[in-house]
């Protein structure tokens, strides 16, 4: 596996690295200048280097570097490097890529749409008409580039794709940018021509509506429809908002059949266009101080990955002084001095500061009632004054902090001391114990059972009258916490509290927490001493962590009014250092889930997982590196849904693969390999679920662990066992 190449370095002895462009899982995209030519090239990085990679790398380079069209960058130069990566070397295209006049000036208009499509049916046609015939594969908004002088490209061949009679090969695996990519691209049938006018049709869709449209495999399972441009946006005309739609058809055959044809549907659809011929430009983008700009552009929900880096706009004409700056220059002082009298005023006048001058009173102790091993206590925590709510005292949390950084830093934290008796002593993750806890309602009622990893020799662990679902392990894999009551499979359990159970079966499940609500979604923390869990005990879902060593009870999340941050919030997953914690919450802004990150105590929350306001994502997974978070996408609603990944690292996602259709996913402890549960894809009359398991990496077979006629759920590797 390559390494990003750093400012500076020198790239086979004549290509030095000026900045990063992009980044995804298959590589990145730099800047450098051409030290032997003194010009700026664009170096795309592909770090597959498997001797077959390579082969197919230079086979193709060689035709890659063969193209000359005026929508294409040329390819000057093609390279191995041993292990570190293969790397194409192509003309550097100065400008703005179509997603970043898109977040710039929010959508489009029509004409520029109708010339951005027609340029980019030309490069197609070329390139689908060469011998032999080159599939794009990756076509979206960051792969068309506009220069300042209107010209428009078509870039990154990362993906290309040569079509030889009935053989294909491609210089990278097959990646999918969900919205953009039609739905033979997630699974094993043939890509073609037809492929690239899909994509095509969804980048113009996406630039005309400022959405991106529903995704192409969802589509395709009935799932949901597409919802038509002019639901959208009602100025885009008819005749073009159906040749968008006829582009972006489920079936490949009800497509145009040809990116020629396509272009023709384009042109034609608007009276000013009808009639052009030659190179097709369009308006230069305009300079940020034009009134063009002066409105705020519409917030865009962005593509998968990391695109082009946005380039500075032109600068102003020679000879032209720029009248706006000596006046920002001052507005900017002025604002300055107004936010630096404030930040004083709440310094000196802050609570924390009142407290400490003697001003305010110090913070009061509450307490709360639990219960553990059955016998009522009383803990004091230390809150905040608290306030009366509709007759019941409710105790304030501290507002978490909202930033705008997308990765979150790892953040410290105080480790307690772990309980005698409940909290197991920490144990080092790593390694694979190849069993699995499952619930299970074979027996009746859900229970918990514990299965070899090949899904053989299923024995029952519990045996509570109103069931147990949702195992989580302990850290040393010697213990459970489950939930009950439990009757079947669900996204909340109003009634369930937390039981800690033995994992062979002995002894009595002892219950942990008596709050009022419930709790459910319990996580374990990698350090064996705190337990996260789900409660609606303050009325909407909140998460909340048990102390097992003074058996207190912190509530991390809570319904704030800032409408920045979820208004619930559910399913806890620790990271692997037990520093931060990933969890779904629920957006007031976008009325859709996804996925936060926040410390161990509550703060810093932060929304992690760009996927706009049509996709909902729930269900966060941490592998037990820390790099890859796996989670579940649906249209709506928490059913089965698609596996994804987020490389934590790239932020970039991807599908982990068009046939993991489910949910509940669990990787095994040493992150080779993922269990989740699913419907039988076979036999669509079949409603019960069964356990799969799957490569962490997407490759390999399908296995299915369980075949029965009864609900199998919520799949939990077993930890390894200490020696």
């Amino acid at each position: 596996m390559g390494v990003n190449l750093e400012r500076g370095a020198l790239l086979h002895k004549r290509y030095r690295i000026v900045e990063i462009l992009g980044q995804g899982g298959m590589g990145s995209v730099y800047r450098a200048v051409d030290e032997n030519l003194g010009v700026d090239v664009a170096v795309k990085e592909n770090l597959f280097t498997t001797d077959e990679y390579a082969r197919q790398f230079r086979l193709e380079a060689v035709i890659l570097a063969n193209l000359r069209h005026t929508n294409l960058p040329r390819v000057t130069d093609h390279f191995v490097i041993g292990d570190q990566g293969q790397y194409l070397i192509m003309d550097f295209i100065d400008g703005e890529d179509l997603r970043q006049r898109m977040e710039r000036t929010g959508t489009i208009s029509e004409e520029e749409a109708i010339l951005i499509g027609a340029a980019m049916c030309d490069a197609l046609q070329y390139l689908h008409t060469r011998k032999p015939s080159i599939i794009h594969r990756d076509l979206k908004p960051g792969n068309v580039r506009i220069t300042p002088d209107g010209h428009i490209y078509l870039v990154d061949f990362g993906l290309a794709k040569l079509v030889k009679g009935s053989q294909a090969t491609t210089t990278g695996a097959r990646a999918m940018t969900p919205g953009y990519s039609p739905p033979e691209q997630y699974g094993t049938a043939r890509t073609g021509p037809r492929t690239d006018i899909y994509s095509l049709g969804a980048t113009l869709y996406a630039t005309l509506t400022g959405i991106i449209p529903e995704d192409g495999l969802a589509r395709a399972m009935d799932n949901v429809g597409l919802t038509p441009v002019r639901k959208r946006n009602p100025k885009v005309s008819r005749k073009l908002a159906a040749a968008i739609e006829k582009a972006m058809a489920v079936h490949p055959e009800e497509r145009f059949q040809s990116a020629d044809e396509f272009r023709q549907a384009l042109l034609t659809s608007n009276v000013k266009t009808q009639r052009l011929e030659g190179e097709l430009v369009i308006p230069p983008p305009q300079p940020p101080d034009s009134e063009q700009d002066s409105n705020l552009a519409k917030e865009m929900p962005k593509e998968t990955g990391n695109g082009p880096k946005k380039t500075p706009p032109p600068p102003s004409e020679p000879g032209k002084k720029n009248r706006g700056a000596s006046w920002w220059i001052f507005f900017s002082f002025f604002l300055l001095t107004i936010i630096l009298a404030l930040s004083l005023i709440l310094i000196f006048w802050s609570p924390i500061t009142k407290t400490f001058l003697g001003l305010l009173p110090t913070p009061t102790s509450t307490t709360i009632p639990m219960t553990i091993h059955g016998t009522p206590t009383v803990q004091p925590v230390n809150t905040l004054p608290s306030q009366t709510s509709q007759g019941k005292t409710v105790t304030q949390q501290p507002s978490p902090t909202v930033t705008e950084t997308l990765i979150p830093t790892f953040l410290p934290s105080i480790t307690p001391t772990p309980s005698e008796t409940l909290g197991p002593t920490p144990t080092t993750l790593g390694g694979g114990y190849s069993q699995i806890a499952i619930a299970s309602n074979r027996t009746g009622a859900p229970q918990i059972f514990l299965m070899n990893s090949d899904g053989s020799d299923p024995q029952q662990v519990t045996n509570i009258t109103y069931g147990a679902c949702q195992p989580a392990w302990s850290p040393d894999g010697m213990r459970l916490v489950v939930i009950s009551p439990c009757s079947k499979r669900m996204d909340q359990y109003p009634e369930a509290k937390l039981y800690i159970i033995n994992a062979d079966g002995s002894g009595a499940p002892t219950e942990l927490t008596a709050v009022e609500g419930s709790g459910f979604d319990p996580a374990w923390s990698p350090d064996g001493t705190r337990i996260a869990f789900t409660s609606l005990q303050d009325g909407s879902p909140q998460i909340y962590v048990l102390n097992l060593g003074d058996n207190s009870v912190t509530r991390l999340t809570e319904a704030s009014s800032d409408i920045r941050l979820p208004d619930w919030s559910s399913q806890p997953s620790w990271s692997p250092t037990g520093t931060q914690i990933l969890y779904t919450g629920h957006s007031r802004l976008t009325n859709a889930l996804q996925i936060w990150v926040m410390s161990d105590t509550g703060q810093g929350q932060k929304f992690l997982i760009p996927r706009g306001d049509i996709y909902w994502d729930f269900l966060p997974e941490w592998s037990p590196d820390g790099k890859t978070i796996l989670f579940n996408e649906t249209s709506g609603g928490q059913e089965l849904g698609w596996l994804m990944t987020f490389d934590y690292q790239t932020a970039s996602t991807n599908h982990l693969r068009g046939q993991a259709y489910g949910a509940h996913s669990d990787f095994s402890p040493d992150g080779i390999w993922i269990a989740y549960e699913s419907l039988d894809t076979e036999d669509s009359n079949r409603l019960d679920y069964d356990i799969y398991r799957i490569k962490a990496d997407g490759t390999g077979a399908i296995i299915r662990l369980t075949n029965t006629t009864t609900m199998e759920f919520d799949p939990a590797w077993r930890p390894i066992i200490a020696p």
